[in-house]
């Protein structure tokens, strides 16, 4: 049965490759997608395919690529074979399309995903020509039914010139009713308070809205989304999540938590995982989530009970992980509810709730300033995404990694990060697996004393110490952040010149 009832709309549906001609060289694209969840499945493809029919014609065909987050190699990595994409925003997870951002050919714009959305509205970006959006279905009304993300999806449809909807049949029609998107923003100078006060209020539609006369495409399909396995928790990060549930017992203990903590935010990955097993196994009980994607840990918390209910913008759920949620989803309805990212990154938002925010990085420094996206300081990995939203505005903050990297050559705690995407002013707490280091009310000394002894892997802890002591010894009038700054850039270098990185 289509999924397809309203009549205006239905007289559009079209194949990709007919959707994909909509599409002009020099197009800035909004296209939907999440951490792999939600993204369109056939045009990206076509287009792709059309790309390369132009550059083997001699034409110069490219687009600036605009999403929620990651996508899949069904966009990205279709897009970065063709070399199809001119800029890319406002986040990537993509080898092939990095490969090219840090060889010089994309444009990568690598920005706050509270931001984007808004950014957008102010035109900072200039004109969004198309919209590619996958949905769940449409009402006879013209309606949408979101499918297993939202992201920028209501900001693509509202800000395109141009929209192309993907129908995807294999998103379950149950979706209707998971979803609260938020109408009420306005422009400066004439923003009003958001009113959400509770993880799981609802302040919105449960449907996204289109103006059918911007329809030009509607493109049915059948297609699973990006659905990555994650590996078992390995010890570093159980070493880590006991670390952290450690430190919440003995907040709850002085009174700075509640029992049952408060909203709870994490990244995506093993050590995040971990962390969320280690809830399931822990005393804490009728918990609530205020991220961005649900996965894998979060949906064991909602099935044994220990989680109450996750407001979030995206599933990000392995294969398994789709099974359980597909074979069982009208048990779930009430208890999950997927948002637009401006509001599940919304600082406002996060500082009212109190959110608990854990995620990773790739280094941090001894007094506190965090490197979340960068390899020697060039290198892009993926992104920002919304670690900055979380970690600035967040009641508490923790940045997770495991002490060293590449089988333990090269520390993850360094006397200056090669690049800093949150500084020691929005740090609260680092965590590795030798330990945790609350850096709350402290000076910059007393932060690399304990970054130093809890956090330092064994192998690093005395050149560190040693780099902390002769920098302090070298200027009299300038202990305050002590630094020997070409030493400081050398401890990076000496890793490319052994050929590491």
């Amino acid at each position: 049965m289509t999924r397809i009832s309203c009549p205006e709309l239905a007289a559009k549906v079209m194949t990709a490759v007919d959707a994909a001609a909509f599409i002009n060289p020099g197009d800035s694209v909004g296209m939907s997608g999440f951490t792999g969840a939600g993204y369109p499945k056939m045009v990206p493809q076509a287009l792709a395919r059309r790309i390369e029919r132009a550059h083997g014609n001699g034409e110069d065909f490219k687009i600036e690529l605009w999403t929620g987050a990651s996508t899949a190699p069904e966009v990205d990595g279709a897009l970065a074979d063709v070399h199809g994409i001119d800029k890319r925003l406002p986040y990537n997870s993509d080898p092939k399309l990095r490969a090219l951002i840090n060889a010089g050919e994309v444009d990568y714009v690598d920005a706050h995903l509270s931001h984007s959305a808004q950014h957008v509205w102010f035109g900072f970006y200039g004109n969004l020509d198309v919209a590619v959006v996958e949905v769940a279905a449409i009402l006879p009304n013209g309606l949408l039914v979101p499918g297993s993300s939202i992201g920028n999806n209501k900001t693509w449809l509202d800000q395109a010139d141009r929209v192309i909807l993907e129908v995807n049949s294999w998103q379950p029609r149950d979706f209707e009713g998971f979803h609260d998107v938020y109408y009420g923003a306005r422009l400066p100078p004439y923003r009003t308070p958001i009113q959400l006060t509770h993880p799981l209020q609802r302040i919105g539609d449960p449907y996204l809205r289109v103006d059918p006369a911007k329809v030009v495409a509607v493109v049915e399909t059948n297609h699973p989304d990006r659905n990555s396995p994650f590996s078992a928790p390995d010890a570093n990060s159980q070493a880590i999540a006991g670390h952290l549930l450690e430190f919440l017992r003995h907040e709850v203990k002085i009174g700075r938590l509640p029992a049952n903590l408060l909203p709870l935010q994490s990244g995506v990955g093993n050590i995040a995982n971990a962390v969320l097993a280690g809830l399931n196994d822990s005393e804490f009980e009728n918990l609530f989530a205020f991220t961005e994607v649900l996965q894998d840990g979060l949906l064991d918390l909602l099935d044994s009970g220990k989680l109450t209910a996750v407001s979030a913008t995206s599933f990000g759920l392995s294969p398994g992980g789709v099974r359980r949620f597909l074979d069982n989803v009208s048990s779930y309805k009430g208890r999950i509810l997927l948002r637009s990212e401006e509001i599940s990154n919304h600082p406002e938002l996060i500082r009212r709730l109190g959110i608990i925010a854990i995620n990773g990085m790739i280094e941090a420094d001894i007094y506190g300033n965090v490197n979340s996206t960068h390899v020697m300081g060039s290198s892009i990995m993926n992104g920002i995404g919304g670690s900055g939203d979380f970690a600035r505005n967040s009641y508490l903050n923790f940045f997770v990694s495991p002490s060293t990297a590449k089988g333990g050559t090269i520390s993850s705690i360094v006397p200056m990060v090669s690049h800093v995407d949150h500084t020691e002013h929005d740090v609260q707490v680092l965590v590795t697996e030798q330990g945790l280091a609350d850096l709350r009310g402290l000076s910059p000394s007393e932060r690399a004393a304990k970054i130093i002894a809890n956090c330092a892997h064994p192998d690093y802890r005395h050149r560190l110490q040693d780099y902390y002591d002769r920098a302090r010894a070298a200027r009299k009038d300038a202990r305050h952040t002590p630094h020997l700054l070409t030493e400081a850039l050398s401890w990076h270098q000496n890793y490319l010149d052994n050929g590491q990185m």
